[in-house]
């Protein structure tokens, strides 16, 4: 699935969208009870993405049923596919039209902080009564000291490995070290199964290049997140060490992969190991009966979760976090933050949180003690802790509108892009370098 990028006219149009309705606040989040009925016919409209669990996805759907109920009002949730969520959000800010509440990922807030509602009224007695919101979304979901939009979750991203496989070559746990997995992968690969990492457009070969960047000493910018500082040493090496990699470990077709294509190919046993969520462990648990291993067993008993590798630098993660905006055009301004509230009470969140099975991490602090964890899969506890190693674009420095620029045009994923299509290391990170040049310093 592609994020198709903005180019930059579109980019800036979107950030300088004017407020169409002023914000009318709320008097305080819904603890129980009916809310005041609305208007005859009055329609709340929220856009998601389609969950990689689905049975997240009905939970809401039902959700949305016992919400109508107590705010006398009508929910409606639309699913549409991840690639196509940037799209439409930027097509209902420029038109001024459209869904009253957007799944917003990464720090998007930022990108569209002009067309959104300030939501501090409500994200804020949610993170107080949970113990405290993740670092994380302070960098992705307050912009200018104000939350522009609600936390939900947080979805983790990891190596996900045959564990037997591993065994067969004497690796009893997961490579620490990206060196050592360059050596346990080109093993692998010589025995006709590779890792599977995508270079193409999409979430899973972001949460790979960026951690990668991360740990070999690179950054995009310096800590004031306006000097690009790409062309380093750290960044070089990294550069060449996934030509290697690449060579030695990987598929090489991963260049033309979409989000789903890594899932196939390790479900169909092609695959010694791939970045990606737990959805991989969890699909094959639930379809058991159909997807075996090579000796006829389940193939979901035969995976495993590790942390992303180590590098000279240190050990990082992109997950990626996800929160609600209520968009300035809505004329159900305080519906919309009534329902956020309703959403977000421990006794509604958790059915969601509950039915992901570790996929979807909560946003707060009191999520990693719920029962859940002690009764999910050895293989999904990694889960528990995760989102506390995450960083976010920009690092390191501050999440910044900028910062989701250059994710959305994959600077950084097209730099090893081509880099292991053949061009120079230092050639690539030159590219790479004036393109985020364009950006930050323009």
């Amino acid at each position: 699935m592609d994020f198709r990028p903005l180019n930059r006219r579109q980019f800036l149009k979107v950030t300088g969208a004017a407020a169409a309705v002023a914000s009318t606040g709320i008097e305080g989040i819904l603890l129980g009870g009916r809310a005041p009925a609305y208007a005859q016919g009055t329609r709340l409209h929220i856009v998601r993405w389609n969950d990689f669990i689905a049975e997240a996805d009905v939970v809401l759907r039902n959700q949305a049923v016992e919400a109508s109920k107590v705010l006398g009002a009508e929910i409606v949730f639309e699913f549409i596919n991840v690639g196509d969520l940037q799209p439409r959000i930027t097509a209902a800010v420029q038109s001024g039209s459209g869904a009253d509440i957007t799944l917003l990922l990464w720090n998007w807030a930022h990108l569209y902080a002009n067309a959104l509602v300030d939501v501090s009224d409500v994200a804020e007695p949610i993170g107080k009564a949970q113990g405290g919101f993740y670092d994380v979304f302070s960098a992705t979901a307050k912009v200018g000291g104000k939350w522009l939009a609600v936390p939900h979750g947080v979805g983790g991203f990891f190596p996900n490995y045959r564990r037997s496989w591993h065994e067969e070559i004497g690796v009893k746990e997961f490579p620490q070290t990206w060196d050592a997995w360059r050596e346990v992968g080109k093993k692998l690969k010589a025995k006709g199964r590779p890792v599977g990492q995508s270079l193409g457009h999409g979430m899973d070969s972001t949460t790979f290049t960026y951690p990668l960047l991360w740990s070999f000493g690179g950054a995009e910018v310096d800590e004031s997140g306006k000097k690009v500082v790409l062309g380093s040493k750290g960044t070089i090496e990294s550069v060449r060490f996934m030509q290697a990699f690449w060579k030695d470990a990987c598929d090489e077709g991963g260049l033309a992969w979409d989000d789903t294509s890594n899932n196939r190919a390790f479900l169909a046993g092609e695959l010694s190991a791939t970045c990606n969520g737990p959805s991989i462990y969890i699909v094959a648990k639930r379809q058991q009966d159909k997807l075996k291993d090579d000796k006829g067993q389940p193939l979901y008993r035969d995976i495993d979760h590790a942390l992303m590798p180590k590098g000279p630098a240190g050990q990082y993660h992109l997950n990626t976090p996800f929160q609600h905006g209520i968009m300035k055009y809505s004329k159900n301004e305080k519906l919309a933050k009534d329902f956020l509230g309703w959403l977000m009470q421990k006794d509604h969140y958790e059915k969601w949180f509950m039915a992901n099975e570790g996929y979807s991490m909560g946003p707060a602090k009191m999520w990693e003690e719920h029962p859940m964890w002690s009764k999910v899969d050895k293989p999904l506890q990694i889960m528990r802790q995760a989102v506390r190693m995450s960083l976010m674009f920009g690092y390191q420095g501050p999440a910044s509108a900028k910062a989701t620029e250059s994710y959305t045009k994959y600077v950084i994923v097209d730099m090893y892009a081509k880099a292991v299509q053949g061009m120079r290391a230092e050639d690539a990170v030159r590219w790479a370098e004036g393109e985020l040049k364009k950006i930050y310093e323009a």
